[in-house]
């Protein structure tokens, strides 16, 4: 028997690492360049690949003015997040009549309310179950918790928002009996949503510059968004964008998961 005790055995495992190792840093250096330059503004963002995301959607406020819900659900688009309310007492203008439009067109639709740093979260939920009223066979109701005004610069800290964000999502859950969306951007999700607890809350993230590394079921893309039935006039200015977003599912997945009401053959056509 030959004598084997001082052999040694080939390092397949170091063998590999050396060959995927340059692999890896040069794809990850590409990609990183890449992003780099679309963050830069040197390259446009690619939209969403229509063979994987095949549902598209939009969402509005009153800066989208008078929409034709019909001649948007033309344009390809199969879901709307409108906007309701906004922190303990604003309500947007255009809600009523984009909610009784929205409910006579083909595209099913959902209501959001605007978070504020500034006030309860009970009082949130109560301006938005005033506003909205009952969710029969719509989307889930969604919370926008995102930077704005002076808390760009000087966030509420982390324990503070939470207690706010967990008041309000507790109080529309046990009113709606379902789950609420959480709309968020990436900086926000990184503050305040990573590691708090909320993962078993649909996720809807802001990223027009890439598509999320993050678990997401809605992702809204664009803010640049160009579409025909809304003429984006208000008193103060006119508005020619609209934001787009895309579901991580197909449509009837979609129509399952939230329990959505079916819609009339004819609203289709």
């Amino acid at each position: 028997m030959p004598n084997t005790k001082n052999k040694r055995k080939p390092a397949y495992g170091r063998l590999l690492l050396c060959v995927l190792l340059p692999a890896v840093l040069v794809i990850a250096g590409w990609k990183g360049l890449r992003i780099w330059r679309i963050y830069s503004g040197e390259l446009d963002p690619e939209p969403p690949d229509p063979a994987l995301y095949p549902v598209r959607g939009v969402d509005v406020s009153r800066y989208q003015g008078t929409i034709d819900w019909d001649v948007l659900a033309g344009e390809d688009v199969s879901f709307a997040f409108i906007k309701a309310t906004e922190g303990s007492s604003h309500q947007d203008p255009c809600f009523k009549a984009n909610w009784r439009g929205v409910h006579e067109s083909s595209i099913y639709a959902g209501a959001y309310h605007f978070f504020s740093f500034e006030s309860s979260g009970a009082t949130q939920a109560q301006n938005f179950i005033e506003t909205v009223g009952p969710l029969k066979g719509d989307l889930p109701p969604v919370i926008d918790l995102e930077f704005y005004g002076d808390y760009y610069s000087k966030p509420l800290p982390k324990k503070e928002t939470r207690k706010i964000l967990d008041d309000l999502l507790t109080a529309l859950e046990d009113h709606y009996g379902t789950a609420p969306i959480i709309y968020t951007t990436t900086r926000a999700y990184y503050s305040y949503i990573l590691g708090g607890g909320y993962s078993r809350y649909p996720l809807w993230m802001r990223d027009t510059y890439m598509e999320p590394l993050v678990h997401w079921q809605f992702w809204q893309y664009s803010d640049k968004g160009v579409l025909e039935g809304y003429d984006g006039v208000q008193d103060d200015q006119t508005e020619v964008y609209i934001d787009l977003n895309v579901y991580k599912g197909s449509l009837e997945e979609m129509v399952s998961v939230y329990g959505l009401a079916e819609k009339e053959e004819e609203a289709a056509d």
